[in-house]
């Protein structure tokens, strides 16, 4: 056959107007690819086995700081981090109560903020606006923090990214500390592409772990809003006289302040735990946003709509797993953030130092055997909305279900923990036996380790237990028939360091009487009719969205977030294109010699 002269010109046309037909949907799939390797402090920081951090500082106002820790004030320092140094960053004490347990405990050993450009305006580490410096309290494993962000990112949670720091102040080794992305403006643009949105830390205690105005918000932009006191560096006797009063004894115990999400009414101020602590300048129109996703939340309606439902999901799986009472599932109502963009709210996982039974266990089986469908301590699920909504839709639960099952059989039987957990070890293992101002011994770290590994498989089997049905996943299904939780007598839970212990006095976790497993009894239900129908039909398997095991398998995969798609999604559109090209080519060779 005789091809056609224009044979080229004819392909080129097919194709073209082919790939303007398909190239408005392919483009919308693919628009943003979020990768951890976008942001350079990934791979500078976050993908070393251990950063070095030499801290440059003038002795007597470090000596200053340190002696009035509480205070929590910055002062400047230089910073070298493996090799590159940083001029005049802010540098302070963090926490609550382990920052007063510390400054109690004739200690130095203070976790510390740091804050690149607070003297230094557009400062960053590599990109990175704050980096968090953990210093193991209550943890004598020194991984506990560690495992429960890797579990998170197995599970394609958005959460920080964490490290090992080794530590020197004037040239003397202070320690070795969990280094801990922190949630601000670089978190937000690696994690979603973008800086829209609001985040709050949400603390129920007081101040927030984080002193509002540390995160890049220039002093000029201080506000009052209705008796509150943001951005920034606030101190606290800019907190109303109320902040700290709670009915019924310790702070973060009595009344709810907002951080249970339980809706009270529209008022901005029955929300304190979390507006008191936005990260950002907030106003008017940010709580009103945020209260009404809270509203939807206890309503159960229009859920996906205010909530991001699988990343919720994922997070509880995860949360519920690793068993920390810290936090929202207890009458602690906090360690936790809050991210609000465009009405829709996510939680974002923080502070697990006592997670794995570190706070408030007095008893290791009932830690282990943490029931998975009604996963709270010492409150009714019906004051946890966030768990019992959500829980309550058959759809969700079975979701839920699905995520720990991930947990379980991928994380955990495919032996990823043993081998991540071996990794970690022998390269911390030197660093830890040689820190100076370390909460234990070389020889209470080794028996900690053993204890966690011991507890970390006891979970596993216990929650796949839970999922089959041979253990009751509910309270009060153990509370009646305590012969079929898993048996742990093997293992030493304050071994591997707590905090809070006493307080149940070996009754394990207190956990309130009439929580019924989420078969729609007793349980706060959806209000729109049907259950909200499901953003899609495949279950993701653990894909260790951020970072899979960073620092020490450097593996990095794309997330499959709210604001990135993953190419893989996009195989229907460039299928389509390869054929459309394919008979473009075929048609061409077969024109006739008259066109």
């Amino acid at each position: 056959m005789i091809k056609s002269k224009r044979l080229p010109l004819i392909t080129v046309i097919i194709i073209a107007v082919a790939t303007a037909f398909m190239l408005p949907w392919f483009v919308d799939k693919t628009e943003t690819v979020n990768s951890p390797s976008q942001a350079e402090y990934v791979s500078k920081l976050f993908l070393n086995d251990i950063v070095t951090l030499d801290i440059k500082v003038n002795e007597d106002k470090w000596n200053e700081i340190l002696e009035n820790a509480t205070a929590e004030e910055y002062i400047p320092c230089d910073i070298t981090i493996n090799g590159t140094t940083f001029s005049s960053v802010g540098i302070r004490p963090k926490g609550n109560s382990s920052l007063s347990k510390v400054a109690s405990s004739g200690s130095d050993r203070y976790s510390f903020r740091l804050n690149f450009d607070k003297y230094v305006d557009g400062q960053t580490c590599f990109g990175l606006d704050t980096l968090i410096l953990n210093n193991m309290d209550s943890d004598y494993t020194y991984v506990k923090e560690y495992f429960a962000y890797d579990i998170m990112h197995y599970m394609g949670v958005n959460s920080p990214l964490t490290t090992f720091a080794d530590i020197k102040v004037n040239g003397k080794t202070w320690g070795l500390y969990l280094a801990v992305e922190g949630y601000g403006k670089s978190f937000l643009e690696r994690t979603y592409g973008a800086t829209e949105g609001q985040l709050y830390n949400v603390k129920s205690m007081g101040m927030s772990q984080d002193k509002r105005g540390d995160n890049n918000v220039p002093e000029s932009t201080n506000t009052n809003i209705k008796g509150r006191a943001f951005n920034g560096d606030a101190s606290n006797d800019n907190i109303p006289d109320d902040r700290n009063a709670f009915d019924g004894g310790a702070p973060g115990i009595g009344r709810s302040t907002g951080g249970d999400l339980v809706y009270k009414d529209d008022d901005p101020d029955s929300y304190s735990a979390i507006f008191d602590n936005a990260v950002f300048k907030a106003d008017d129109d940010d709580y009103e946003r945020v209260i009404e996703a809270i509203k939807h939340l206890n309503n159960g309606t229009e859920l996906e709509k205010y909530l991001d439902v699988d990343q919720i999901l994922r997070y509880l799986a995860v949360h519920t797993f690793v068993v920390n009472l810290d936090s929202y599932v207890s009458n602690m109502q906090q360690n936790y953030y809050l991210y609000e963009n465009d009405g829709k709210i996510t939680v974002l996982p923080w502070d697990y130092n006592l997670a794995f039974g570190g706070f408030q266990s007095g008893d290791v089986q009932a830690a282990i055997n943490f029931p998975i469908d009604t996963p709270v301590s010492d409150v009714d699920m019906s004051q946890r909305p966030l768990i019992n909504v959500l829980l309550s839709v058959p759809e969700y639960l079975e979701k839920y279900h699905n995520y720990l099952n991930d947990i379980v059989t991928g994380y955990f039987n495919s032996g990823l923990f043993e081998k991540t957990l071996e990794n970690i070890t022998s390269i911390i293992d030197p660093y830890v036996k040689n820190d100076p101002t370390a909460f234990c011994t070389y020889e209470q770290y080794k028996t900690a380790l053993n204890a966690f590994r011991e507890f970390c498989l006891l979970r596993a089997q216990s929650v796949a237990g839970q999922l089959s049905g041979e253990i009751p996943a509910t309270a009060d299904g153990q509370n009646a028939d305590g012969t079929a939780l898993l048996s742990a007598d093997n293992v030493n839970l304050s071994a591997m360091g707590a905090q809070g212990g006493g307080r149940f006095n070996g009754e394990g976790f207190r956990p309130v009487q009439g929580q019924q497993q989420n078969d729609g009894q007793d349980l706060i239900q959806p209000q729109n009719g049907n259950p909200p129908t499901m953003p899609d039909g495949q279950m993701q398997q653990g894909n260790r969205g951020d970072i899979a095991g960073a620092p020490f398998d450097k593996q990095t995969q794309a997330t499959d977030g709210q604001n990135g798609t993953s190419y893989s999604n996009n195989i229907p559109a460039i299928g389509a294109l390869a054929v459309i090209s394919a008979l473009a080519v075929i048609i061409a060779l077969r024109w006739p010699r008259r066109f």
